[in-house]
């Protein structure tokens, strides 16, 4: 007989006391069955850890206690749902029609002169004051304001829409339409 074979046969002769003690915590039979097995799984694959001549059974019950007690912090995240009906409620809103919006904007502003462009992502994106982006783009302060007002009005044009509140809306039935 080897020493694995003398340990396996320790470790069997321990599995009623493992139980027990798993029943103890559970307080329900196939669930202190299910946690002896996890435990006499998690000894095996450790064992070249256990150190001959110390106490065995005390390093058992430390597994399967830890394990235990994983598995109830573990339970305390989830949520019973056997009909499904807590994840039924949830729900989350849709992204679509922002990221429709969101690359129409992208594509009409590819289509601006880069002067317009400039101006307006500094001013309207970076939030840059119409001084501060003068000072960037080497120019005056009615050059930026006339060119960021110009950047919003081909850009409306660009979307087809008369007002800025008017851009999601009409991508969304634009996106609507191609589908």
């Amino acid at each position: 007989m080897t020493g694995d074979d003398d340990w396996r046969d320790d470790v069997v002769r321990m599995i009623p006391a493992l139980r027990a003690f798993g029943w103890s915590l559970c307080h329900n039979g196939s669930d202190a069955d299910d946690l002896v097995q996890d435990t006499l799984i998690k000894a095996w694959s450790n064992r070249d850890k256990f150190e001959p001549g110390t106490n065995l059974r005390a390093w058992l019950f430390t597994i399967l206690r830890n394990t235990y007690y994983t598995q109830v912090i573990r339970r305390r995240r989830e949520v019973r749902d056997e009909l499904g009906e807590y994840a039924g409620a949830l729900k989350t809103p849709p992204t679509q029609d922002w990221s429709v919006a969101m690359h129409a904007m992208q594509d009409a502003l590819q289509h601006l002169p880069a002067e317009h462009r400039e101006a307006l992502i500094l001013v309207g994106a970076a939030g840059l004051s119409y001084e501060e982006a003068a000072e960037i783009c080497g120019c005056a302060v009615g050059t930026i304001k006339s060119r960021v007002n110009r950047a919003r009005a081909r850009l409306l044009k660009i979307m087809d829409a008369a007002d800025p509140s008017d851009v999601m809306a009409h991508e969304t039935m634009v996106a609507a339409n191609r589908a």
